[in-house]
């Protein structure tokens, strides 16, 4: 790309004189193609371009927009001298345009053909596509009815600017409107690394909006699992470094653009209203404590160290909740990370800072407990905006954010979250002696916190509050052996959950020898009677629930 007066000695630049008909050969002539649905920033773009002497070409909407704004343009018709057919199906899929794009001007013979079919390049393409995930949202159209909102035309003039780089500058996004008027004003050119990044971004730009069209089909046919898989990722921010010092990291989103999608709370959305920058094992730890707390529908507090719960509590308050997660184990709970399932209020702000924590992740916070949390420079205070419920359920999605990845070597592993967290209707006791309504109620408690800690885990739980965890272990005896040791006397007329079942009685024995009143656990090993034996030796209610919670 070059203009009047561009320093073509200069590496990093492409300036190549090209003749035009009725233009003398020494004259730079630039050319745009315009083609955009969003037409934010666009006056503004078009009105810099003007300035500099560029020629604009656009298509049909996009043509009615700028000459109704007294911006000279020329309607993509009189390029390839054939009107939109097929109800503007069809409107710039035309020699006279992809020509004008992909010739290579350092090719003797495509400038040749260019010249025998007064062809004329373009220089600089901008295109933004139809708003696939916005229409399919809003309008709920039917299956054929989605076609149309399809676009072809769009991604096929983005990736035909983005292969040609070298000669081609592609935009596909107006937030970068400004920095290449800015860039042309200076140079009277862009950059090769500048049409270089602007391309890649152009084909991560195409895949995701084809990814998101795979996604509706998919999820219209009801399968999780296509036969190959593009996802769909927006770069929220880089980070300072990954999980040790030496690496570096990320944080990207899984969700379509949509102004009609009322997005769901995920911690990626997380607003950050106070602290310094996150790493990346804080937003681990974030996510592990956001995703304990929204299993409860009761005030509930989680405190994570190392993605483990350190301490988790349901109370009538979040003021309760706090005080019994932070009792579960005080000299952990330093330097973790807090998840809260309610507006944070001031008093349990308060007791926060007592203490010290790196995050604190809450649906939202009052101004008084912004305010007192702020005292703690350092603290990061994320506020997890969004609906209950995420997209309108009457629309088919293949959701990405309902999957879970695992890196292996060479590749991923790829399932549905775990989301089972409710075992009341496969449970089934099991023993000679049944629950107690308070067993029961700490049961079904232990039973959702378990699903957290990674395996083997045990949990013991004691009024809607954990007061022994243990998690990572090798053996499951020995789990619940750490279990029983960080609660100490609190494990007598405990409840204890088990992530999957006990291979052999002896967890089952240790549990009884600390005071556990009732267990709960998946069942289903060769072993069951021995365990219930045991437990019933010990007078101990045991429930199974048909259900494990691995969590590697």
């Amino acid at each position: 790309m070059a203009m009047v007066n561009a320093p073509a000695s200069d590496r990093g630049f492409l300036c190549v004189p090209r003749t035009i008909s009725g233009i003398r050969d020494t004259v730079f002539f630039m050319r745009a193609l315009i083609s955009v649905y969003d037409k934010t920033g666009l006056l503004d773009f078009a009105t810099g371009l003007r300035e500099m002497d560029v020629s604009i070409v656009a298509t049909d909407g996009t043509y009615e927009f700028l000459r109704q704004n007294n911006i000279e343009v020329t309607p993509v018709s009189d390029v390839t001298s054939q009107a939109a057919i097929l109800g503007g199906r069809v409107k710039t899929l035309h020699p006279a345009v992809f020509g004008a794009i992909l010739a290579d001007r350092g090719n003797q013979e495509h400038n040749r053909e260019l010249s025998d079919k007064d062809i004329e390049p373009f220089d600089l393409v901008v295109v933004n596509l139809y708003p696939f995930v916005d229409v399919i949202s809003r309008s709920h159209p039917s299956p054929t009815e989605m076609l149309e909102y399809i676009d072809i035309g769009g991604p096929a003039l983005i990736r035909a600017a983005a292969k040609n780089f070298d000669h081609v500058t592609v935009l596909v996004e107006p937030d970068d409107y400004e920095d290449i008027l800015a860039e042309l004003y200076r140079y009277r050119a862009t950059r090769d690394k500048t049409r270089r990044n602007l391309a890649a971004k152009a084909f991560a730009h195409t895949a995701a909006y084809d990814a998101f069209i795979t996604s509706y089909m998919y999820g219209q046919m009801g399968q999780s699992f296509p036969a190959a898989f593009s996802l769909p990722l927006t770069k929220i921010q880089d980070l300072r470094y990954g999980e040790n010092l030496h690496q570096q990291a990320a944080l990207y989103m899984a969700k379509p653009k949509s102004r009609d999608l009322h997005p769901p709370r995920r911690l990626a959305m997380a607003e950050q209203l106070h602290g310094k920058e996150l790493s990346f094992n804080n937003i681990l730890d974030a996510d592990a404590a956001w995703s304990m707390v929204s299993d409860f529908s009761a005030p509930t507090v989680a405190i994570v160290k190392h993605t483990n719960p350190a301490g988790l509590a349901a109370g009538k308050d979040l003021h309760e909740a706090f005080e019994k997660a932070y009792a579960a184990d005080p000299q952990a709970a330093y330097g973790g990370i807090i998840g809260i399932n309610r507006t944070l209020d001031e008093r349990t702000a308060e007791q926060m800072v007592a203490s010290y924590f790196e995050v604190v992740v809450a649906p939202d916070y009052t101004l008084e407990a912004v305010h007192v949390l702020s005292r703690k420079k350092a603290i990061r205070l994320l506020s997890v905006r969004g609906s209950e419920s995420g997209p309108r359920q009457d629309i088919s999605w293949l959701s990405y954010a309902e999957l879970d990845f695992k890196r292996i070597d060479g590749g991923f592993l790829v399932q549905t979250r775990n989301v089972a967290s409710d075992p009341s209707s496969s449970m089934q006791v099991v023993s000679k002696r049944q629950p107690t309504l308070e067993e029961l109620t700490d049961l079904h408690f232990a039973w959702r916190a378990v699903k957290h800690a990674k395996s083997n885990a045990i949990v013991l739980a004691k009024k809607l509050a954990l007061v022994g965890v243990g998690a990572g272990q090798m053996s499951r005896v020995n789990a619940v052996d750490l279990a029983c040791r960080m609660a100490s006397d609190r494990a007598r007329g405990s409840v204890l959950a088990s992530d999957a079942f006990f291979p052999w009685p002896d967890g089952v024995e240790r549990a009884v020898e600390a005071g556990v009143t009732a267990i709960i656990q998946p069942g289903g090993s060769i072993r069951d009677r021995e365990a219930i034996d045991a437990a019933d030796h010990g007078g101990v209610a045991m429930l199974f629930t048909g259900l494990r919670h691995f969590k590697h």
